[in-house]
């Protein structure tokens, strides 16, 4: 049985810094594709970080050079380093876990997993969130 739990959130003043880390168990860590979403009050979920079971990252543009994903398969955890926080990051993040080992971006804020078929799903396990709130 797959389990994600997410921790780490909080509230910051903007340009803060926080790191969320997702503990999974229930299955072989290092082979999954694992991804970062947020869903901010009225707006749909959004992604904003992948990373690859060969550890191939990529960001929305939202992010990048701001936010860090990571995993240690050692460790069965995914890491999201957060830098230079802003308002408009206050949200629920979540992390996201599928069997397939790549990732696709489709648009500038949905992300999916490529199978080996090369169909696309959405990622098929998911978190309880961690709640970010970043002030002015």
């Amino acid at each position: 049985q797959v389990q994600l739990v997410e921790s780490g959130g909080g509230s910051v003043q903007s340009g803060g810094s926080l790191r969320l880390s997702c503990a999974a168990s229930g299955y072989t860590y290092s082979t999954y594709s694992m991804g970062w979403f947020r869903q901010a009050p009225g707006k749909e979920r959004e992604g904003i970080a992948a990373i690859d079971s060969d550890g191939s990252t990529s960001y929305a543009d939202s992010v990048k050079g701001r936010f860090t994903i990571s995993r240690d398969n050692a460790k069965n955890t995914l890491y999201l380093q957060m830098n230079n926080l802003k308002p408009e990051d206050t949200a629920i993040y979540y992390c996201a876990a599928d069997s397939a080992a790549r990732v696709l971006w489709v648009g500038a804020h949905t992300i999916v997993v490529l199978t080996t078929t090369g169909l696309h799903r959405l990622f098929a396990y998911w978190g309880q969130g961690t709640q970010v709130t970043v002030s002015s």
